[in-house]
């Protein structure tokens, strides 16, 4: 079934089933805090039938140099990449989807296109109870677990900073010292004077301070899926059950 785009709406199709997003999880509250559109992009849920795409620019894009390495070696697994630029054309897709563990999900598919290469960063959420926060898998094979605080900014949007970070892979499991991390702050809410939604990146290391950055907009579209399941190029290739 083909999703049918429709005008992104402010009222009804938020709270179907009566279930809550990952983020209403985690916020409590305060997710009524959040500006009406960012409600909405982030009420989705495996029940909801809905699903969010946004296409924009990305005005800003630097990475480290001090840093290239890993990152390079980031995209073999969909996880940042070594690029800079300006003006870069963007998308994100989330969808809502309970995986085979049967744990609530969102997927964030970035894609950023560069003149000579389309450049992904894809990463799956959850709501740990375990471990009471959203759990953030980075990369296409869910190798990272990434921790997340969340709350609302003074603008109405929703702010993201990431905490420990756990490697999985196979029987191996270890959590990163923190010296070794790069900690992200993502800061996402809507521009009433642009019309537009406005995101700013920053992942720091305590070792050589800025990482990598992006700043840029966007506008986002609610998609009706129904029932349909969320496209096989949106998925994790495996999943970790470990959070």
């Amino acid at each position: 079934m083909k999703p049918v785009e429709v005008p992104s709406p402010r009222n009804s199709l938020l709270r179907l089933l009566n279930q809550q997003s990952i983020y209403e999880k985690a916020l409590g509250s305060r997710f009524n805090e959040l500006h009406p559109l960012i409600r909405e992009r982030f009420s989705l849920h495996s029940g909801s039938g809905l699903a969010a795409r946004g296409e924009g620019i990305m005005h800003s894009i630097w990475y480290s140099k001090l840093a290239a390495l890993p990152l390079q070696i980031g995209t073999y697994r969909n996880i940042m990449f070594p690029e800079s630029g300006t003006e870069i054309p963007f998308s994100i897709e989330n969808y809502a989807y309970r995986d085979t563990v049967g744990r609530e999900t969102v997927t964030w598919v970035r894609k950023f296109r560069f003149p000579h290469r389309v450049r992904r960063f894809d990463a799956t959420m959850i709501y740990s109870r375990e471990r009471g926060c959203i759990v953030d898998y980075l990369g296409n094979r869910q190798h990272l677990a990434v921790d997340i605080e969340a709350e609302p900014s003074s603008e109405g949007g929703i702010r993201i900073r990431s905490g420990s970070q756990r490697f999985y892979e196979g029987w191996l499991g270890f959590r990163f010292p923190d010296s070794f991390t790069g900690r992200a702050d993502v800061h996402e809410w809507y521009d009433e004077r642009l019309e537009r939604f406005r995101i700013e990146v920053r992942v720091r290391s305590p070792l050589i301070g800025d990482v990598f950055r992006y700043e840029g907009s966007f506008r986002n579209t609610m998609l009706v899926l129904g029932s349909a399941a969320p496209p096989a190029d949106v998925l994790p290739l495996r999943i970790e059950r470990r959070e």
